[in-house]
């Protein structure tokens, strides 16, 4: 199942992205490959593909320290009902009566 990335994976891999495109865009530089639209693609697939790596990585890294999230396992249907039994068990909750 498809489950949103987190907040690590968005920030490494955001940074892995911009570091590994400038090290291939100055290590094709120093190859004299010459500028254009191929070397310009190919330093985004690869930049891409860099940090889609990174992200993958944090995300089984926070996996196996942390276990995985309870979003993650239970449907949107069980953690709406397990909001509404909290609401209903609290002491606090509000009442229908006025007294």
């Amino acid at each position: 199942m498809f489950a949103l990335p987190s907040m690590w994976n968005l920030v490494i891999s955001t940074v892995v992205f911009f570091v590994g495109a400038w090290y291939i865009h100055r290590y094709l530089e120093n190859q004299d490959i010459p500028k254009g639209m191929t070397r310009s693609i190919l330093v985004f697939v690869l930049a891409s593909v860099a940090s889609w790596g990174a992200g993958t990585a944090s995300d089984w890294v926070q996996l196996k320290v942390s276990g995985p999230s309870p979003s993650a396992t239970a449907g949107i249907s069980q953690l709406l009902q397990d909001q509404l039994g909290t609401l209903e068990a609290s002491p606090n909750a509000p009442s229908d009566s006025y007294q």
